[in-house]
């Protein structure tokens, strides 16, 4: 196999569709189509779903294995991997057919973006083989019908600050890289039901205004700068009908790690693991209705992954 950036004239590709989480998540305002505003901070992690892209002659196939829950998935025309290659076969006429095969290893549903992070290698790997590429700004137009996170997700980056529908990207240099682990509690967050939850905390006053925070892009690649910007306003209102949100976010915390968070709209809680010395690993105990989470451990990234040729 040979690891490229561009693969004209190949009729297969494996893509590394990396997780993200976000290190600040702030909501603004509701646009009149419905859509907010949005400001966050994207990393990437070494975490990720196996995405092959394979060109036919007509046919359509989306085929799906790996550590995965398949009735979280829904059904295929719903899936952002296929709307992603159906919508670049809208915009460019090429190819006539695709087979994508996607091997899960992200959590579904728990706000790590793994369809998003699917959608962007979709994207990536058929651009890459297309004789006639469109590039990453048409790409990014596409990418932003698909989702907030799609945009950041199809890039070549790392680590970006966003804003608007999460297509106002400035790429950042990436922090150094860290180990982070990943609380997957047994229940998800609906995103609809999270905005409207935010929204009724903000009629109260209950929750954070809609104000955006100005930055020195220069400080955000330093991990100690970005524990000062580390919030998510989502986190509060989910936590107030999830209790669990708050002990895990807690227990990170007393483990040593200085930014422990809700990652998008839930329900994963991350903590980035300090540099040095020994993290004390938090225990959680199963009982009574709130079973212990999932725990995974990954690393940030500070690269991503190259596109491979397998055919």
């Amino acid at each position: 196999m040979t690891t490229v950036t561009t693969a004209r004239g190949a009729r297969a590709v494996r893509v590394a569709a990396q997780a993200k989480v976000n290190l600040r998540l702030r909501v603004l305002a509701r646009e009149t189509s419905g859509y907010h505003q949005l400001e966050t901070l994207f990393l990437r992690l070494s975490l990720a779903d196996d995405v092959y892209v394979r060109v036919t002659g007509g046919e359509r196939t989306l085929d799906i294995g790996g550590d995965f829950d398949a009735r979280q998935l829904g059904p295929t025309e719903r899936n952002l991997a296929w709307r992603a290659a159906e919508a670049y076969v809208d915009a460019t006429g090429w190819p006539s057919g695709f087979a994508i095969q996607l091997d899960k290893h992200i959590p579904v549903g728990g706000g790590l973006g793994g369809g998003s992070a699917d959608a962007g290698a979709v994207l990536r790997a058929l651009d890459a083989i297309s004789s006639t590429p469109i590039g990453e700004e048409a790409l990014l137009a596409i990418a932003a019908r698909l989702g907030a996170d799609v945009p950041f997700l199809t890039t070549e980056h790392p680590f970006a600050l966003a804003w608007g529908r999460g297509e106002r990207l400035l790429v950042l240099p990436a922090p150094p890289e860290r180990e982070v682990l990943l609380l997957l509690p047994a229940f998800g967050v609906n995103t609809a039901h999270a905005y409207g939850w935010l929204a009724d905390a903000r009629e109260i006053g209950t929750a954070p205004s809609m104000t955006a925070a100005r930055f020195d892009p220069s400080s955000l690649s330093q991990w100690e700068s970005l524990t000062t910007h580390a919030t998510n306003d989502f986190e509060a209102v989910i936590a107030a009908r999830h209790p669990q949100i708050t002990a895990l976010v807690d227990a990170l915390r007393a483990a040593g790690c200085a930014i422990a968070m809700m990652s998008g709209s839930g329900s994963t809680v991350f903590g980035v693991l300090p540099a040095e010395g020994a993290l004390e690993m938090p225990r959680f105990a199963a009982g009574g209705s709130t079973p212990a989470p999932h725990v995974l451990l990954t690393r940030t990234a500070t690269h991503v992954e190259p596109i491979v040729v397998t055919e």
